[in-house]
């Protein structure tokens, strides 16, 4: 018995990879201006290697990732559409 017990405490820690994986890749794809659901599909198909895809993938123009950075948290107060609306038009 001692031996299903060390497999299934493996398994929990292995399932709580993979999801954390999922979370991230799906944030990632998210700020970067792609959506959630393709970086959720890459989370949970390629585990840490689709979070590692995405760091690594080119941001859109008029992503989150390019108008407040990578990190939400030191944008001083600003919004994403208040950064978009100091940007100039895409014309120009």
């Amino acid at each position: 018995m001692t031996v299903i017990a060390v497999i299934g405490s493996t398994a929990l820690w292995l399932l709580y990879g993979w999801l954390l994986s999922a979370i991230a890749a799906s944030w990632l794809s998210g700020r970067k201006g792609y959506g959630e659901r393709p970086g959720l599909a890459a989370g949970l198909l390629l585990t840490v290697v689709g979070v590692i895809i995405l760091l690594v993938w080119p941001a859109k123009p008029d992503s989150r990732w390019k108008l407040q950075g990578p990190l939400p948290f030191g944008t001083k107060g600003k919004t994403v559409a208040e950064a978009r609306a100091e940007q100039p038009p895409a014309g120009d």
